[in-house]
């Protein structure tokens, strides 16, 4: 039998009656009145969001995820919650984490018979439906942790394989490791880089795209790091002090001899772009440009009635962070008030010296377009930018590549 598959079935052995995911945040009687009337207005089939068009972008086959979508949705085992096609307990077929950790092994085990650049670009699809099977990545969730084992081993193996130079770095803070991956196109000499995060439901093994198709090719580096509360940060909750792990990443930089300090660009999606705009604020020496892509900065943050109309796979992950097991939406809505960058005062006195580019899709409700104009009013040489695109897939390599020609821009001077 080969290793891949017995790793896969030794991790996941244990748990045929695993807890299911969209029950691991409980919420008082008030609040889960509130999410039955949403999903009553909804109608939504699935408990986590499909993020069909961003798989995609980056690397998923479109065929393949219907398949396994298909296979989730046509499973006759018991729902646990019956609205919901992805409720299934247990690791067992049409089990969210069963069938995308199934998909997975398909991928090691074609990587394993490959060599050079073929066996990491399969490795590392084989990473991403790891990645997709541990989404939306709850604390406590053990098929989420197995599965981000197995993301992680793929992650490793596809580096092991391809032609750029990848190193795991372990940067010290509080007593602990934030581990962090510096992807880079070669070591002849220190390279510009761009610090990159994506939002509270993803994991810095999603990114290899961005690098590969775009950072690469401009002789950029990219240091994934994870958001407080998820994957390799696990270890800490998400405070109102939400940029602290970055910035201990970003004080770092001048010990890593492969990467030009004086050239450090930031690049962060959804609630990540919140974070990265903060450190422009908060070290703005220290950076020569930012990116928020959708992020939310005040707008949702502040709205009480837009923050309890957000769908449950959202505020159990937002809460999961925070290291919430029980929710009451009233009062965490409140609490979530602090992370608004208005509330903080960035937005009030003084511009920032780093050029944010404030990047939104039209429609958008979690970055809106007051917010991003918002943002960008309050950096020097700051700007925002609405994408108007029929289609969403079109949307996203169209903010990438705004994004990578605006660090490029900064970090080439």
């Amino acid at each position: 039998m080969e290793p891949s598959k017995n790793l896969s079935e030794s991790l996941f052995k244990k748990h045929q009656h695993a807890k299911e995911t969209s029950s691991f945040i409980s919420y008082l009687s008030e609040s889960q009145a509130l999410l039955d009337a949403n999903q009553k207005r909804s109608k939504s089939a699935w408990y986590r969001a499909l993020r069909r068009m961003q798989w995609i972008w980056q690397g998923l086959d479109p065929i393949e995820i219907e398949s396994v979508l298909a296979r989730i949705a046509s499973s006759g085992n018991k729902h646990n919650h019956p609205d919901w096609l992805d409720t299934i307990a247990g690791y067992r077929p049409g089990n969210w984490s069963y069938e995308w950790s199934q998909q997975g092994a398909i991928h090691q085990r074609k990587a394993a018979l490959l060599k050079g650049e073929a066996a990491s670009n399969e490795y590392f699809i084989a990473s991403l439906c790891f990645g997709v099977a541990s989404y939306p990545h709850l604390k406590g969730d053990n098929l989420s942790i197995q599965a981000q084992v197995l993301a992680n081993k793929t992650y490793s193996d596809a580096m092991e394989h391809s032609p750029y130079v990848i190193k795991q770095l372990k940067i010290p803070y509080k007593n602990k490791k934030i581990m962090a991956n510096l992807h880079l196109p070669h070591t002849e000499k220190s390279l510009p880089v761009v610090i990159v995060s994506a939002g509270i439901d993803s994991l810095q093994t999603d990114m290899w795209r961005l690098f590969r198709d775009f950072l690469s090719k401009h002789e950029i580096g990219m240091l994934t790091v994870d958001m407080p509360g998820v994957g390799a940060n696990i270890h800490w909750s998400m405070t109102e002090d939400s940029s602290c792990l970055h910035q201990a990443v970003l004080n770092e930089l001048p010990n890593i001899p492969w990467v030009d300090h004086y050239k450090v660009g930031l690049l962060g999606f959804r609630f990540a772009g919140n974070v990265m705009a903060r450190l422009s604020f908060i070290e703005q020496d220290k950076i020569a440009a930012c990116v928020a892509l959708g992020a939310p900065i005040h707008d949702l943050l502040s709205d009480a009635n837009k923050f309890s109309i957000m769908p449950k796979m959202y505020l159990d992950a937002l809460a999961s962070r925070m290291g919430k097991n029980a929710v009451d939406i009233d009062s965490f809505s409140k609490q979530v008030r602090a992370w608004s960058l208005k509330s903080q005062g960035l937005l009030a006195g003084r511009k920032t010296t780093v050029p944010i580019l404030a990047l939104g899709l039209e429609g958008d409700p979690v970055g809106s377009k007051m917010d991003n104009q918002s943002l960008a009013s309050f950096s020097q040489g700051g700007k925002a930018i609405e994408l108007r695109t029929k289609s969403i897939s079109q949307g996203y390599d169209q903010a990438l590549t705004s994004a990578v020609d605006w660090l490029k821009v900064a970090l080439k001077k």
